[in-house]
């Protein structure tokens, strides 16, 4: 592997014709090529451009965080004498355990003079070329205190119990060289520090998904992982790497819409399917393009309880789109009831969805309160644990989740359109037109 040609050569190659290449050769020659970073590494695991002095790397489990961490780390060393590193996990153990001793850790990815000897009664690692690299705990802020540093990687910040105070006192002493550097790994959790960070503009963040590093898991483990928690917010965490925010206020909390989270709906005694047109839908520019459509599917069960099945919403179609979109739904689902909005357009929106399908079970509905102090009595249907979903709905939960008791709105787009059809589809499905439960038991 030490020569460029042969590694040039390899890099070129595709990962099935590498992971072919990896069962030829023996235990030793196996572990040094899969030692060679530059081949094995995906664009966003790599160094970012630019003169960043922060880099977050958020991506989901699994994905390469520490390989990537620790390659970071053992370039350096390799290339610099006689540095500082400051190497921080969440506690002791798991700087140990994680970036040092780990199948992905400096120990792993290290070979022959590269490799450093690790003193565990120190806390430290030292190469052959007079660099050291420190362990430290965040849980204990204050042994960051006083420390100077070339370099410093922190792994896993949204675990840190200290988070801010442990950052705090490891930024204050990334003092040392002309051009000190901080990489931080972690799956995403709307935590102080993490959101700090991401609204740092001078931050440089890659992000990144379990999915990008399905070569180098085990066999089906992401299908696994996903069809058990995909579309859910710990699936969306945990998996995709994204970060999951709660809305302060929220009528429906993330917590609440989890709990409410059903496998699979029984044998259904009534389908609805609730429309919340685009703005303007009503407009003679029958052509134009529109904003998103809302079109939600949801059921009442043969246990007396409503389920969300499906958010057949759509963006960016022409009117006779749309309505094509929620006249399949209807089909699909053989829908007893399609309810409309007709605030934005009346009889235009009748005549479009008419224009697709002249049986459909169509009946229009005018917004008489604001789309909030429609919600309200749905979301006590949730409270109530008299809704279910049957799956997950990530686009319809992150607008649900966006609504708030003051009546505002701090989701995704500009407005909640497709959480505007599920509360039309539910409330004619389980709530009579003052808002009260029509269903029994409830």
């Amino acid at each position: 592997m030490d020569d460029p040609s042969i590694a040039e050569q390899l890099a070129r190659l595709d990962l099935p014709h590498r992971m072919e290449l990896l069962s030829d050769l023996d235990p030793l020659q196996r572990a040094q090529f899969l030692r060679y970073w530059d081949m094995w590494s995906r664009g966003n695991q790599r160094v970012p451009p630019g003169a960043w002095r922060v880099w977050l790397l958020l991506a989901g489990r699994g994905y390469g965080k520490t390989r990537a961490g620790a390659e970071w780390v053992r370039g350096f060393a390799s290339r610099h004498g006689a540095c500082r590193i400051a190497l921080v996990g969440a506690t002791m153990q798991d700087a140990r355990a994680i970036m040092v001793e780990g199948e992905s850790g400096l120990l792993a990815v290290s070979d022959g003079q590269e490799r450093p000897k690790f003193e565990p009664s120190l806390a430290r690692l030292k190469w052959t070329n007079g660099t050291i690299a420190m362990l430290y705990s965040a849980a204990e802020p204050e042994s960051l205190r006083g420390a100077a540093h070339h370099l410093a990687w922190a792994d896993e910040i949204a675990k840190w119990k200290e988070g801010v105070a442990a950052w705090d006192n490891l930024m204050l002493g990334m003092r040392l060289g002309d051009y000190p550097r901080v990489m931080a790994t972690t799956t995403p959790r709307p935590v102080p520090l993490v959101r700090r960070l991401l609204a740092d503009r001078q931050v440089a963040v890659t992000r990144g998904r379990t999915a990008d590093n399905r070569g180098h898991l085990g066999d089906g483990f992401v299908a696994a992982m996903t069809r058990a928690y995909g579309g859910t917010r710990l699936g969306r965490q945990e998996l995709d790497g994204e970060l999951i925010e709660d809305v302060e206020g929220s009528l429906w909390p993330r917590t609440l819409i989890e709990a409410c989270r059903a496998g699979e709906a029984p044998e259904m005694k009534r389908v609805v399917i609730g429309i919340d047109p685009p703005a303007g839908a009503g407009a003679e520019q029958g052509s134009r393009r529109s904003d998103a459509c809302g079109i939600v599917v949801a059921g009442l069960g043969a246990d007396e309880r409503g389920y969300v099945l499906a958010d057949a919403s759509v963006e960016g179609l022409r009117p006779e789109g749309w309505a094509m979109a929620a006249a399949r739904a209807a089909e699909r689902w053989q829908a007893d009831r399609v309810i409309a909005e007709a605030n934005q357009g009346g009889a235009m929106v009748e005549s479009v969805l008419r224009a697709v399908k002249k049986r459909l079970p169509l009946r229009l509905v005018h917004a008489t309160r604001g789309k909030s102090a429609r919600a309200e009595p749905v979301a006590a249907l949730y409270e109530t644990g008299a809704v279910s979903h049957a799956g997950a709905f990530p686009a319809l939960e992150d607008e649900m989740a966006g609504m708030t008791i003051a009546g505002g709105y701090e989701g995704p787009g500009r407005s909640p359109d497709r959480a505007d059809a599920l509360v039309w589809a539910l409330t004619e499905l389980m709530l009579g037109a003052e808002g009260r439960p029509r269903v029994r038991g409830i």
